[in-house]
C-alpha cells in the first residue's frame, strides 16, 4: 500500500511541473510571432526605395536592419536624424543611440560628403 501512495505523490509532482512547462510555451510561441511579424515590417522597409511613415509621423528611410535616417519635426524645427530602433512587443521604437541633426548641421555635412567620401576611400 504505501508504494501506490509514493507513486500517487509522484505523479501529482509531475503534472505540477508540466503546467509552468506549457505556459512558457505559449510565451515563446507568442515571442516568435513578434519577432516574425518584426521581420516582416523590416524586410517591408527594405523593399521600398521610398521612405515609410513612422509611428510619430516621422519619414524613416532604412540603413539597415534596425538603423533608420529619419525626418521629422521636433518643436517646429525640421531634423534629420539616424538612430537604432529595437523590438518593443512587435513595435519598433527609437533607442537611444543616435543623432539628430538641424537643418544648418545636415548641410553642411551634405556640403563635405566629397572630403568624407575620399577619407573614407583613403583608409579602406
Amino acid at each position: 500500500m504505501p508504494k501506490s501512495k509514493e507513486f500517487i505523490s509522484s505523479s501529482e509532482s509531475d503534472s505540477d511541473s508540466d503546467q509552468p512547462k506549457q505556459k512558457k510555451k505559449k510565451v515563446e510561441k507568442k515571442e516568435k510571432k513578434e519577432k516574425k511579424e518584426i521581420k516582416k515590417e523590416v524586410k517591408k522597409a527594405e523593399k521600398s526605395s521610398s521612405s515609410t511613415k513612422g509611428p510619430g509621423g516621422e519619414h524613416m528611410f532604412q540603413l539597415s536592419t534596425m538603423r533608420f535616417a529619419t525626418v521629422s519635426e521636433f518643436r517646429g524645427r525640421v531634423m534629420v536624424g539616424i538612430r537604432e530602433y529595437y523590438d518593443a512587443g512587435g513595435e519598433l521604437k527609437p533607442g537611444k543611440k543616435g543623432i539628430s541633426l538641424t537643418l544648418e548641421q545636415w548641410t553642411s555635412l551634405k556640403e563635405q560628403m566629397d572630403e568624407i567620401d575620399e577619407a573614407v576611400k583613403e583608409l579602406s
